[in-house]
């Protein structure tokens, strides 16, 4: 059974060493969230006692994905807390465990993302991700437009660097 459950700052920190694992387990297997392997647990630790921080603030929502009780699945929405911007949030670390995926989860945590950004008043998402990644088409699929790409964004453990694409979507309820 699939439960995706949306978490306040202490229940972040009651699963804290399961989303250190589910970071890790992400970018060994190559996902480009923003870190390259090997991510040691303590710069997996401050970057959640980051998210945690947000989260009690107010200016994060942060969503698992359990399977049979375990977390399997974790998403983030960095809401923009500027007045100009305060219609708009960013879709951040979409994250599946390898032995998850292809099992919808990430389907629904976009779901839950989505629908909360236009509960809150939230009308536009933005992301972005590794261009020909499997989470490219994940997006095309969920129907958020391409704005474009950008060359050589994000580094990558061959010494190179990838193309990021960006995406949005407009969020009408």
């Amino acid at each position: 059974m699939v439960i995706i459950k949306r978490l306040n700052a202490d229940e972040v920190q009651d699963v804290l060493a399961h989303l250190i694992d589910l970071l890790r387990d992400t970018v060994e297997k190559g996902a480009s969230i923003g870190f390259l392997p090997p991510l040691l647990a303590g710069e997996a630790w401050e970057y959640w006692e980051k998210v945690v921080a947000d989260v009690a603030a107010g200016s994060r929502l942060l969503w698992t994905a359990e399977v049979d009780g375990e977390v399997a699945g974790a998403v983030q929405l960095a809401l923009e807390m500027r007045p100009n911007g305060a219609h708009r949030g960013e879709v951040q670390k979409l994250m599946v465990y390898k032995r998850f995926r292809r099992q919808g989860l990430a389907r629904l945590l976009m779901q839950a993302v989505e629908n909360a950004a236009f509960e809150a008043g939230r009308t536009l998402l933005v992301l972005d991700t590794r261009q020909g990644d499997n989470a490219e088409r994940l997006y095309r699929n969920l129907k958020y437009c391409e704005a474009g790409v950008i060359p050589g964004y994000a580094l990558n453990t061959k010494g190179g660097a990838d193309n990021t694409v960006i995406f949005y979507k407009t969020l009408n309820g």
